[in-house]
């Protein structure tokens, strides 16, 4: 659907997507850079891990991820943003949200086993190589030679790590540390969304028992249709303006007011903004695809032109189409009363006759 594709092409974007963040995790202000922002492979793929090795593959696709390195007092900290945008209600979105979030930090599990393994199998083969290499030269084995205790270099650290029976067994060791994930749902819906917004909501019985030990998920949920004006201008890109027409796209005063009080940012519009605009509200707006900046302002007013003449054209093709009604009924009606006038002109001549008959048939009599 083009909807789709033009609203994950237009989040996407760098800045675009740290002015998403920015609003909803920090209240507009700019935490996060587009330049410390990296494009993630969308696909949440998992395999689970357990006591029997079972490798059964878990994939799933989200519709934009990307991993943030921050430099905090002299340390990078990474956090994966992801967002989630929704043309439709969806009424399971607290429990779709959560297995992405679980299958991203299963992968990150999935992923430090790996690194462990090939560091200890690296170590592994540098003893070996090392033992042999201390071995006269004639008393060399042929076989599998003997482990060092202790290894030097890039595999020091994992000969000298044994893991625990538990560490061993997830493959997550004990100083392992993941990274955080948050997603963000955008509703580009004009009302408000009409889903649950938590997995509680979604529950048949809250037994108030049950509930402490059993964890919610709440989602987070930036809708254009919930948050105030103030709220929407704390976007610094067009993402300011796509919200706006996107909440007030079935108020066009109201638009139209928003439109006034902002001019110069509708007028001078970057194209993926009326894009996205165009492919989320239906509003289709006469621009050339070319053009880096669109004026939405004169758009609407072409729009509204256009519906405009449209009406006056509907209009008098509405007026011909009466007159040719009204035409066609009087000649009907013309025509039934010629037939009623004929009707009654051949009945006055029939009784004539008949009174004529009548009179001959008497005069014969006498």
């Amino acid at each position: 659907m083009k909807a789709d594709t033009v609203t994950k092409t237009f989040i996407s974007d760098n800045h675009i997507f740290a002015d998403l963040f920015n609003q909803y995790l920090y209240g507009g202000r700019q935490v996060l850079v587009p330049g410390q922002l990296e494009e993630r492979d969308s696909t949440e793929l998992s395999l689970p891990y357990g006591d029997d090795g079972a490798i059964v593959p878990v994939q799933k696709f989200r519709d934009v991820k990307k991993l943030c390195a921050a430099k905090t007092d002299g340390k990078t900290d990474y956090v994966l943003f992801c967002a989630e945008a929704q043309l439709r209600t969806h009424f399971a979105m607290p429990v779709r949200n959560s297995l992405y979030d679980a299958l991203a930090y299963a992968e990150q599990v999935e992923a430090a086993s790996r690194s462990h393994r090939h560091k200890m199998e690296e170590a592994r083969k540098k003893a070996k190589a090392e033992q042999a290499l201390k071995e006269p030269q004639g008393t060399r084995k042929t076989g599998p030679a003997k482990e060092a205790s202790h290894g030097k270099g890039d595999g020091e650290t994992a000969e000298k790590k044994k893991p625990d029976p538990g560490e061993f067994l997830g493959g997550f060791w004990k100083e392992d540390r993941l990274i955080p994930v948050v997603t963000l749902t955008i509703w580009l819906g004009p009302g408000e969304w009409e889903g649950p917004r938590s997995l509680f909501e979604m529950l048949d019985r809250r037994d108030p028992e049950l509930l402490p030990y059993m964890n919610d998920y709440r989602m987070n949920l930036a809708a254009p249709g919930m948050m105030t004006d103030e709220e929407i201008m704390r976007y610094r890109t067009g993402l300011r303006e796509v919200m706006f027409f996107i909440k007030y796209s079935k108020d066009r005063k109201k638009l139209a007011e928003i439109m006034d009080s902002d001019r110069e940012r509708f007028e001078n519009l970057e194209r993926r903004a009326a894009d996205m605009i165009e492919a989320v509200t239906g509003t289709r707006m006469h621009y050339k695809k070319g053009e880096e900046t669109v004026n939405v302002c004169k758009a609407i007013l072409d729009i509204q032109q256009e519906a405009y003449d449209q009406g006056k054209l509907q209009g008098k093709l509405e007026g011909e189409r009466n007159e040719q009604t009204n035409t066609l009924r009087e000649k009907e009606r013309a025509d039934a009363e010629k037939s009623r006038a004929d009707a009654a002109e051949r009945e006055l001549l029939r009784l004539k006759e008949e009174i004529r008959r009548l009179r001959v048939q008497l005069a014969g009599g006498n």
